[in-house]
């Protein structure tokens, strides 16, 4: 029988091959801190990524993502391109009179410099693994517990990103319409991630050289992080981080706090480009561990901006007031939306 461990080794080798085939050719070795780390430290962004799907969509049946040749992605692309700005309104009005939001919210929309079709690169059908029995009867429990609440009835039933309080990990990395911008820096023995949206950093110690791969020390349990609790090593050029103790208002796609274990490798492929794919390992959510990847370009001439969440959040008054009009109206009120990242 397949252990969990030889999965976990099979989607490695997949996501290490993937990253392998993609990585365009480098001319010199990837930079040293003065402290001989690799040397990672920039502002990226992930912006051109924010039209792919996170699945394999039904259109590529049968296909894996090193399947689709570089051509016929770019025609993929640019239809994606067309379609989004055929869904939103120009400056000015638009002539077709399509309705949506306005340009601007896009954050210099390009599509065309996405990557690739879908982000899900083990299992290589592009597909999330089922969920398990016990997954199905968490969730079910999830919602009988908010039986008889609406989506507004107070600041509580509204998303922790409606919040500003967190888009969680890995949702403050996944890229949005805005604020899509990322800093890495880096000291001796640590890696700090700032996240423009929310605004939140994330520190991340590294194991000294005689434990690398290890894991490192953990905190209890108690203790607990919307973000978690990481702990990195260097494995070759790649920056290896493993995150637990997540809380369970905030965990990954509705996982078990108590069990979810997050592996990202961030692998620089030349090209000022930085590989990031994220292993989800659960066995009491999904039936197998599962990894997505995208990449991080570096972008310096797009720094992050101040992200006044809290100061400005009109909209959780709006909601709210415009639910009470409602309820007074006699109207049913819409469902919830997901937070941001939650794809």
């Amino acid at each position: 029988m397949t252990t969990r461990r030889s999965v976990l080794v099979a989607a490695s080798i997949v996501a290490v091959a993937f990253i392998a085939a993609t990585a365009t050719a480098q001319t010199s070795k990837v930079p040293r801190t003065p402290w001989g780390d690799p040397d990672l430290q920039g502002t990226y962004t992930n912006k051109y990524e924010q039209g792919t799907p996170f699945e394999r969509p039904q259109e590529f049946e049968g296909r894996r993502i090193e399947d689709i040749p570089a051509t016929e992605l770019a025609d993929i692309l640019k239809e994606r391109q067309d379609e989004v700005l055929l869904r939103t309104a120009l400056a000015g009005g638009d002539p077709a009179g399509n309705l949506g939001g306005p340009l601007h919210w896009q954050d210099q929309f390009d599509i065309t410099k996405g990557s690739r079709p879908w982000f899900v690169v083990d299992p290589t059908d592009g597909r999330i693994p089922a969920t398990t029995a016990e997954s199905r009867s968490r969730a079910a429990a999830r919602q009988a517990a908010r039986k008889g609440r609406g989506p507004a009835d107070s600041w509580i039933d509204r998303s922790l990103y409606d919040r500003c309080i967190t888009r969680g990990l890995p949702g403050s990395m996944m890229p949005a319409i805005y604020g899509n911008s990322y800093d890495i820096v880096q000291g001796p023995g640590v890696v700090a991630i700032r996240y423009e949206m929310v605004h939140e950093t994330r520190i991340i110690p590294l194991d000294p050289p005689t434990s690398r791969g290890t894991g490192g020390a953990r905190l209890s349990p108690s203790i607990r992080g919307h973000m978690g609790h990481a702990r990195g090593w260097f494995d070759g050029d790649t920056l290896v981080v493993e995150t637990t103790n997540f809380r369970d208002e905030s965990v990954y796609r509705g996982a078990n706090p108590d069990k979810l274990r997050l592996t990202e490798r961030f692998t620089p492929v030349g090209g000022g480009r930085v590989e990031w794919s994220v292993t989800v390992d659960d066995p009491t959510t999904w039936t197998r561990p599962w990894t997505f990847a995208m990449p991080l370009t570096l972008n310096p001439s797009e720094r992050i901006m101040e992200y006044s969440c809290h100061e400005g959040n009109r909209a959780m008054a709006n909601m709210l007031s415009a639910a009470r009009a409602d309820e007074r109206a006699g109207r049913a009120t819409n469902a919830p939306t997901a937070a941001e990242g939650e794809r």
